[in-house]
C-alpha cells in the first residue's frame, strides 16, 4: 500500500508541530525537504474551538400568578398545591373574604401570606409567597380591602407585587374612582427604577386590539372594549404601563380568565411598566386548574438580570420546655435539686454562668432537643393523602368536562 496515496495539501491545526509530508518539494530556491509528522489523509487534525469563558452572572426567573379565588375559606392547602405544581414564586389573590390585616406562616413548606380584609362576605385582597423570596419582603403597604403592595429584593434589584381588586361594574361611581385614585397615589409613591407588577381583577374588557392605545395594548386581547376596560387603558397610558397578557399571541382558552357557562370575558389582568417590558417573557391563562368555577390563574414569567442568591436556612435546635409536665417535671425537679451546692465565696457571674448551663443540660437530658425545624401549620392538618387524592379526582372530572362539554353539561 502506498502511504502517499491519500496525500493531499491538507494543513495542520494552528497548535501542532505538523507541517507538510515526507517527500521532497522542488521549488525556485532549490529542492526542500518537509518536517515530520505530517499530514497524509484528507481528515487532519481536530480543530481546536475557542474557549469560551463561563457564564459569571445568571438571570433570575419569577414566575407570578394572580387569581380570583372567590373566597379564601377552606382553599388554602390546595392553592399551596397549585403553587408547587405550576412553580409559582409569587401569587396575588383577590375576594379572599378574610377579616383583618395580618402575615401569615402558612405551613412547613416555608409559604407565607399577607392579606387585608374587612368583611367576610366581600372583597380581600392577598399575596402568598414562597420561601425562597418571603424573607426578602422590606415593605407592607395596605390599602383597604381591594389594594395589597409588597416591596420586595430580588438579587440588588426593586420589586413591587400589588394585589388589586377593583370594584364590579353595578357598584357606585365613587367606590370606582376611589379605587383607581388610591391606586394612582401608591404608583406616583414607588420610583421609576423599581419594577412594578400589578395583578388582578379590574373587572373591565380592554378588547382584542385597541388603535388608539398600541403603545400600552399589544393587540392580542380578547372580545371588545367597555368602560371599565377604557379606565384601565387610560391608568395604562398615564403611568407608562402595558398589559401584560396582550403581549403574546395565544388561543382563546389562554386568554379567558372568567367563564361563567357561555359568557367568556377577560377582566383579570397583569400591568407591567412598558421600560420592563423585556422582562416579560410570557403571560397566559392555566384553564385546567379547577380550585375557582369562574375565574381562571393568570400567570406571567419574568426574568431579572443579575446573580441569583440563595438564601441560606440557619436551623437552631431549641430544648423541649413544653414537655416539662407530669412526669417530666418531677424528674427534672429532683435531678435540679441534686445539684451541688455552689461555694458563696466564688463570682456571682460564674456561680450563675455554672448554674445556668446545669440546668440546661439537665433539660436536654430529660425534655429533649428539637431539630430546629417549623411547626406544621394548624391549617394542614387536613392536608392528607386522602384528601389529596380527592382532590386530584375532581381535576380529573373538571378536566374531562372541561373537554367534552356540550349543552347537556351546562
Amino acid at each position: 500500500m502506498n502511504p502517499l496515496r491519500n496525500c493531499v495539501n491538507a494543513r495542520a491545526s494552528p497548535g501542532s508541530d505538523a507541517l507538510y509530508g515526507l517527500n521532497t518539494v522542488t521549488s525556485v530556491q532549490g529542492p526542500l525537504h518537509r518536517r515530520p509528522g505530517a499530514v497524509l489523509n484528507r481528515q487532519g487534525f481536530p480543530h481546536q474551538g475557542r474557549m469560551w469563558a463561563k457564564k459569571l452572572v445568571h438571570d433570575t426567573k419569577i414566575r407570578i400568578g394572580t387569581w380570583n379565588i372567590g373566597s379564601l375559606t377552606g382553599k388554602l392547602m390546595e392553592l399551596i398545591d397549585i403553587m408547587i405544581h405550576r412553580k409559582l414564586n409569587i401569587l396575588c389573590i383577590q375576594e379572599t373574604k378574610w377579616v383583618g390585616e395580618k402575615a401569615k406562616e402558612i405551613d412547613s413548606l416555608g409559604f407565607k401570606l399577607w392579606y387585608s380584609g374587612r368583611s367576610r362576605t366581600r372583597n380581600g385582597v392577598g399575596v402568598i409567597i414562597d420561601k425562597s423570596l418571603k424573607d426578602n419582603v422590606i415593605k407592607i403597604n395596605r390599602i383597604g380591602d381591594r389594594i395589597l403592595a409588597l416591596k420586595i429584593v430580588v438579587d440588588d434589584k426593586i420589586v413591587n407585587i400589588i394585589s388589586a381588586y377593583a370594584p364590579q361594574v353595578g357598584l357606585d361611581m365613587s367606590s370606582k374612582l376611589n379605587f383607581w385614585n388610591d391606586l394612582e397615589e401608591l404608583i406616583q409613591n414607588i420610583p421609576l427604577e423599581e419594577r412594578v407588577f400589578i395583578g388582578g381583577d379590574l373587572n373591565g374588557h380592554v378588547g382584542k386590539e385597541v388603535v388608539d392605545f398600541k403603545s400600552i395594548h399589544g393587540g392580542h386581547g380578547f372580545g371588545t372594549t367597555n368602560e371599565g376596560g377604557k379606565t384601565i387603558l387610560d391608568f395604562c397610558l398615564a403611568y407608562d404601563f402595558s398589559i401584560a397578557n396582550t403581549l403574546f399571541k395565544k388561543r382563546n382558552e389562554h386568554l379567558i380568565t372568567y367563564k361563567n357557562g357561555c359568557s367568556t370575558t377577560q377582566i383579570d389582568y397583569f400591568l407591567i411598566r412598558k421600560l420592563n417590558r423585556l422582562d416579560c417573557k410570557d403571560c397566559k391563562v392555566i384553564p385546567s386548574e379547577s380550585l375557582c368555577t369562574q375565574h381562571r390563574l393568570l400567570v406571567l414569567d419574568f426574568k431579572i438580570k443579575g446573580h441569583k442568591i440563595k438564601n441560606k436556612v440557619k436551623r437552631f435546635s431549641r430544648i423541649r420546655w413544653g414537655h416539662l409536665k407530669n412526669i417530666n417535671q418531677n424528674i427534672f425537679v429532683s435531678k435540679i435539686l441534686d445539684l451541688k451546692i455552689l461555694s458563696v465565696h466564688e463570682d456571682a457571674n460564674v456561680m450563675w454562668e455554672k448554674v445556668a448551663s446545669d440546668i440546661k443540660n439537665i433539660a436536654k437530658d430529660v425534655l429533649g432537643v428539637s431539630k430546629g425545624k417549623a411547626p406544621n401549620s394548624k391549617n394542614s392538618w387536613w392536608w392528607n393523602p386522602i384528601v389529596q387524592e380527592k382532590i386530584k379526582n375532581k381535576k380529573f372530572c373538571y378536566k374531562n368536562w372541561f373537554n367534552f362539554k356540550n349543552s347537556d353539561n351546562w
